[in-house]
């Protein structure tokens, strides 16, 4: 089992950038793929992007392409979601998540889910 903890959020205006943490702790982190997710209010959890267990693998929505960019320090436990030229369409609860399974890159289907960071972004 592993615990998230996810950091980094708050109020940016539109164009600027945020860096997110998720902390995991627990089962060895390098065992798990790992995603970020998000939620505007009034709508469903989307997608925002996934990273392998050893990194090489990522995977964006269209959405936030060329503007996000995963990563992950497997020897801090700690992945990242580095977000720039941000968007009031950016604005959104961030979750990060953990599969204990094989990489796929864009599939919801997680184990363990942090309790997610603030973002807004103002116009």
């Amino acid at each position: 089992q592993v615990q998230l903890v996810e950091s980094g959020g708050g109020l940016v205006q539109a164009g600027g950038s945020l860096r997110l943490s998720c902390a995991a702790s627990g089962r060895t982190f390098s065992t798990y793929a790992m995603g970020w997710f998000r939620q505007a209010p009034g709508k469903e959890r989307e997608f925002v992007a996934s990273i392998s267990r050893g990194g090489v693998l990522t995977a964006y929505a269209d959405s936030v392409k060329g503007r996000f960019t995963i990563s992950r320090d497997n020897a801090k436990n700690t992945v990242y979601l580095q977000m720039n030229s941000l968007k009031p369409e950016d604005t959104a609860v961030y979750y990060c998540a953990a599969r204990d399974g094989p990489y796929a890159p864009k599939t919801s289907n997680y184990d363990y889910w942090g309790q997610g960071t603030q973002v807004t972004v103002s116009s």
